[in-house]
């Protein structure tokens, strides 16, 4: 299972938000570029870049920024945050960005991700509070559940799902183990959990879980790392160990 270090930009500072709650935002720096290559120089593989101004009103404040980041580490960069055309998504590609996450365009208009994907590496946002899909940045009820968009996806030549229980999201509590089970278990696309990791436990607990021989691709953490709960060098050695055995076959 992959970690993912999440950079979630909000006028080009480093921030986390509460439960998705945009007045319930702490800044953990004002200089994202710095805190990428700090993710890289521990061992992230991979990095997951969300832009918070242009999933909530459409304006994409933060692509310099992004573009930076591209620019400064040599790993692979998944956006996400307010793509909502093909346009939008071909200015990050040629940014450097490798993976693009569609998140209320596949809601509102999923035709867009059969034709990205056509091409081009990408994923679907599905956030959530309990299984009704929310969209803008959280903002908006969309009546569709996490189980039913991502069955909608199934044939779409989609990278991964990235989902997200809004309501553990920057909690440290936890991720949703058990919804997050539920739908590994309903789809074929890789998944990566995002939302409530705030231990490396929790990473481990996400790691084990297999249903029907699946398991999850990857696993985002945010609030834990700049709180240094854990570093991403201690997470990684962590998952790179071998897996629990379950409790019966412990000798």
């Amino acid at each position: 299972m992959d970690l993912l270090p999440a950079i979630d930009l909000r006028a080009g500072n480093a921030v986390r938000l509460y439960q998705g709650d945009y007045g319930r935002e702490t800044v953990y720096g004002s200089d994202p570029v710095a805190q990428a290559e700090a993710f890289v120089a521990e061992g992230a593989q991979w990095l997951h870049v969300v832009d918070l101004d242009a999933a909530r009103t459409g304006d994409p404040v933060n692509r310099p920024v992004i573009g930076r980041i591209c620019a400064a580490v040599d790993v692979p960069v998944q956006v996400g945050g307010g793509i909502r055309t093909v346009e939008a998504a071909t200015v990050l590609f040629n940014l450097g960005v490798s993976r693009v996450v569609i998140g209320s365009a596949a809601v509102e208009d999923p035709a867009l991700v059969r034709r990205l994907a056509a091409d081009n590496s990408v994923a679907v946002g599905l956030d959530a509070r309990g299984d009704e899909v929310a969209t803008h940045g959280w903002t908006e009820r969309t009546g569709r559940s996490v189980h039913e968009l991502a069955a909608e996806f199934a044939d779409a030549g989609v990278a991964a799902l990235v989902v997200t229980e809004i309501a553990v999201d920057g909690t440290l509590e936890g991720p949703d183990t058990k919804g997050l089970a539920a739908l590994l278990g309903a789809t074929e696309i890789p998944i990566i959990a995002s939302g409530g990791v705030g231990t490396i436990a929790h990473l481990l607990e996400l790691a084990a879980i297999d249903v029907n021989g699946r398991r999850f691709a990857g696993a985002i953490a945010g609030r834990a790392l700049y709180e240094r709960a854990f570093t991403v060098s201690e997470a990684l050695a962590a998952l790179s160990g071998p897996p629990e055995k379950p409790e019966g076959e412990r000798s």
